[in-house]
């Protein structure tokens, strides 16, 4: 997969088959309009394209909204590589390229920069200035300008029966295993290990402070949570906990994670962990033996969902 830093930077010698989103989470539904996208570039000697934005529409035109993304674009970038998509276009989201008409956006971003020879695109899609355009129009501009349109149908969408909104919902209630279900992979939480106020040492389980520096991507509702992740090329299990230790006199939210089977040196490293389910709510015990106590109920819980679902 190659990937453009815009429209404006796009290179292929063959023309191309594009579909257009944001695809945050990349879940269920968005893997199967790729996938169509990718079949039918290769059925026609194209190059299939992806052409994604960044930042999310909403983080510019609705800034009050405070939209919460499933992936982070470092995170989207990895999960449409997986995709075999020919080639990956972020263009940027600015107030400027939002005043594009419809009629600049067919003729000056998807034919004459990205080449498009036919186009696969939802039925409910719209776009250009105040997003005013739909397919029918879409359909016209292909008459026009010699390409192609593929109507993903209702039916089709609604087969799949998954959103982002509802993937975003379902991480923001705790069910954690509902969003991987959506997603068709464990939502992920990336950042840099730093360092944490220590109480985790003191109370036998030395955890793990996890920054996640992208104040937009979403963080799950607090409590315990079952983690994967990979450190120095070892699969690593663990338990995670979101909030912000009440028993301890905790204020502000941290995530923490409590890595079994390792004793190394974490700070500094870059961490991708998956989520793979919730245990409980964030809670404040009556003392620091209770809260000891559920630590090591957790752990116990832990390592026999990881041998009953993943030690096969």
């Amino acid at each position: 997969m190659k990937e453009h830093k815009g429209a404006n930077s796009f290179i292929s010698e063959r023309q191309t088959v594009v579909t257009i989103g944001t695809f945050d989470g990349v879940h269920a539904g968005h893997r199967k309009i790729i996938e169509r996208l990718v079949n039918s570039a290769h059925a026609n000697n194209l190059d299939s394209v992806v052409l994604t934005f960044f930042p999310h529409p909403r983080m510019v035109l609705q800034k009050e909204s405070g939209i919460q993304l499933i992936n982070t674009i470092d995170e989207r970038k990895q999960l449409l590589e997986q995709t075999g998509i020919d080639h990956l276009v972020i263009h940027p989201f600015t107030h400027q390229f939002s005043r594009l008409t419809a009629l600049e956006f067919v003729r000056d971003i998807l034919v004459n920069k990205l080449k498009a020879k036919k186009i696969i695109i939802g039925y409910d899609h719209r776009f250009g200035r105040n997003r005013t355009a739909d397919i029918d129009d879409l359909k016209n501009f292909g008459e026009e300008f010699g390409f192609e349109v593929e109507e993903i149908s209702q039916q089709d969408v609604e087969q799949v029966a998954v959103s982002s909104t509802k993937i975003r919902n379902a991480l923001l209630e705790g069910r954690v295993e509902r969003a991987n279900m959506y997603l068709q992979h464990p939502f992920t939480l990336t950042g840099t290990i730093v360092k944490g106020r220590g109480i985790g040492k003191e109370l036998g389980f030395p955890t793990a402070n996890l920054e996640v520096k992208e104040e937009y991507k979403l963080i799950p509702k607090n409590g315990v949570y079952v983690i994967r992740t990979v450190i120095d090329g070892e699969q690593v299990y663990g338990m995670m906990n979101i909030g912000t230790n009440p028993t301890v006199g905790g204020k502000e939210k941290t995530i923490e994670s409590y890595f079994f089977d390792i004793d190394k040196d974490l700070y500094g490293k870059q961490l991708q962990i998956e989520l793979l389910v919730r245990i409980r709510d964030e809670k404040k015990f009556g003392s620091v033996n209770d809260l000891k106590l559920a630590m090591k109920q957790d752990q116990a819980f832990s390592r026999q969902y990881i041998k009953d679902n993943y030690d096969k």
